[in-house]
């Protein structure tokens, strides 16, 4: 999933960045709204990570452009400012949740987790698929009775096909969920990907469609 933090404590923001990444997100860590408003205009993101106060402005103001523009993007703010009039005015604004900070590392992860699956195609966290059953929330999957190992970036590659199950996603899709700016992208990485995850989870699980993309049927 591609995601854009937009927070201006480096030693959080980075924190942030860093745990997002190992779960195989990618992230794009901007400390500006107007960095962001570059950003948003750029790449399409699957969720946002917004901070209230920032040196060049208030992200309320951002959240409501986003709305007023129809922008639907999953918003999560991420905040100091623990007063309930704060928390009632984010969520009015737009916004899909709030947290407060400081708060636990693995709580965000289950916030993204709840956040993305009510705005996915297939928002159960529990999908069986033939002989394959993936837990998207506790990030397990079971192929044929046996336990199944992925690494951060075939979750990733893995995760952008199921949250758009029966969907075709092509290949520049994938590749945004995978690589952040300033990131060099390998030319066959997810040619690469994909072929590992037919050689764990079972050749025709990931369909190719010639010119077009990968697809995950949604019936077997």
């Amino acid at each position: 999933m591609r995601v854009l933090l937009i927070e201006d404590d480096h030693v959080l923001g980075a924190a942030i960045r860093d745990h997002v990444a190992s779960v195989g997100h990618s992230v794009d860590w901007m400390q500006r709204i107007d960095d962001a408003k570059l950003a948003l205009s750029t790449v399409r993101y699957e969720l946002v990570l917004l901070d209230l106060s920032l040196p060049d402005g208030r992200g309320l103001d951002l959240l409501r452009e986003l709305r007023a523009a129809g922008d639907t993007v999953p918003v999560i703010i991420t905040t100091a400012q623990d007063q309930i009039a704060v928390r009632i005015e984010g969520l009015n604004s737009g916004a899909d949740d709030y947290l407060v900070k400081p708060f636990d590392l693995s709580e965000l992860s289950a916030r993204i987790n709840a956040v993305a699956r009510r705005y996915a195609a297939s928002p159960a966290t529990d999908i069986a698929l033939g002989g394959v059953t993936i837990d998207l929330g506790r990030r397990t999957i079971v192929a044929d009775g046996e336990a199944v190992t992925l690494t951060a970036r075939e979750w990733a590659v893995l995760e952008r096909l199921i949250r758009h199950l029966g969907a075709i996603v092509t290949k520049a899709e994938i590749e945004d969920s995978l690589y952040q700016f300033g990131a060099e992208i390998e030319s066959n990485a997810v040619e690469v990907y994909v072929s590992r995850l037919r050689k764990k989870l079972g050749r025709d699980f990931i369909g190719t469609v010639r010119g077009l993309g990968y697809q995950v049927a949604a019936e077997r």
